[in-house]
């Protein structure tokens, strides 16, 4: 599948930082990760950590798929408000996922400053926003959720939000300390030279075609000419897994993005926020790590690639449009503009685990706005499970649920 459109603002950015050889003869291992995206680095730098023999292979270059177009913003909230996901799943489900995703920002920047990474992990607030004046009750709901479930939240004011950020046309809404952003790409190539280091083995442009389970592994063919031999396959293939997975289970979306040119005067009111409003869909934005301004949004359901990035063009003009209402002193000139393809689920919640299907397997798929955090919480979860261990978090982000 085809996940982006050409030029994302983090490659152009970054460049080729590393590449890998592809796969030529076979191989045995106890771990293979599908997927050299920011999940499957993740992934495989916990497996290292556990002490596994670990692959990681992926069919193009590394990172070129979603990471590469993601926005990177590291925030605990989940797409379906706290209040909402109570009376969806359950208060104890629904905290201990936000619980989760709070802690995967912690456990980032320590991850980040393990590896002595240079990707930008920068904390930041976390403001969530309301669109129109209808929204409010709603927003005030949800602080009265987090509030209770023990979150460091308060209300601001339409009033001080126009004083402290520049942002108008607003009506007030939950300012959160928990949050942070980093270059996503950047990082996992970071995560997986560092791994490589320790013995993580990286092929690239190497495309898994067939799996044949055995009692105790799996045969796996990437090649002509070459097998992987695994104990374990983690796939961590995003939104490719609606492919892969015969029920229904995630509903694809085109999501649109552009960044500014470098403007350290309209970055600096919201450089230390991440901010997203009530719309639907909502926009969301940030300050990157060069000064630039990054706005994104406009998502509507994906049919195919070609049409997607046929739209591109009228949602840049949308999504400048909206960064210039919302602070009518500035002008956007946008510098990069990009589409991808993102996926939401009917929770908001990813699904990590066993598929009935998929034998000596697991999943780590971050669905929606949390993939990055969600990826973290993976990286436990399957720690657990490689242990023979039960995760607290599995029935809740299990197939099937």
């Amino acid at each position: 599948m085809d996940l982006k459109s050409p030029e994302p603002f983090w490659l152009v950015k970054n460049g080729l930082l590393n590449s890998y050889p592809s796969l030529k003869e076979d191989i045995e291992c106890e771990i293979l990760v599908v997927g050299g995206g920011i999940t499957g680095a993740l992934i495989a730098h916990q497996c290292i950590a556990d002490g596994y023999d670990t692959v990681l292979i992926d069919k193009r270059e590394i990172g070129y798929g979603s990471s590469s177009a993601t926005t990177s913003m590291l925030q605990y909230e989940i797409d379906v408000p706290l209040y909402k996901l109570c009376e969806l799943i359950g208060t104890e489900k629904a905290l201990s996922s936000y619980i989760a995703c709070s802690e995967a920002i912690d456990q980032l920047e320590d991850i980040s400053q393990k590896i002595a990474s240079k990707a930008g992990f920068v904390r930041k607030q976390s403001l969530y926003f309301a669109a129109k004046q209808k929204d409010v009750s709603g927003l005030k709901k949800e602080l009265e959720a987090r509030v209770a479930g023990g979150f460091d939240v308060e209300w601001i004011s339409k009033e001080d939000l126009s004083q402290r950020f520049g942002l108008e046309k607003t009506y007030g809404g939950i300012l959160s300390q928990q949050g942070a952003s980093v270059d996503a790409f950047c990082l996992l190539h970071e995560l997986l030279a560092y791994n490589h280091k320790r013995g993580l083995r990286v092929f690239d442009r190497t495309e898994l075609k067939k799996v044949r389970h055995r009692k105790g592994h799996s045969l796996c063919t990437v090649g002509p000419e070459a097998k992987i031999q695994a104990q374990k396959v983690v796939y961590c293939v995003g939104y490719e897994s609606k492919s892969m997975i015969k029920e229904k289970f995630v509903n694809l979306l085109s999501t649109y993005a552009i960044v500014s040119e470098v403007d350290a005067d309209a970055c600096q009111p919201i450089r230390n926020l991440l901010a997203w409003n009530t719309d639907a869909p909502y926009i969301y934005m940030r300050c990157t790590d060069d000064g630039r301004v990054l706005i994104g949004g406009g998502d509507e359901k994906f049919s195919n690639p070609e049409r997607r990035d046929a739209l591109l063009a009228r949602k840049a003009r949308k999504l400048s449009n909206s960064f210039e209402r919302l602070f009518p002193k500035r002008t956007f000139y946008t510098d990069f503009s990009w589409t991808g393809t993102f996926g939401e689920t009917k929770d908001g919640l990813p699904y990590i685990g066993s598929h009935r299907d998929f034998k000596n397997a697991y999943f780590v798929l971050g669905f929606g706005g949390n993939g990055i955090t969600f990826s973290v919480v993976g990286m436990e979860m399957l720690s657990f499970w490689l242990k023979g261990k039960v995760h607290p978090l599995q029935e809740a982000f299990a197939f099937g649920r």
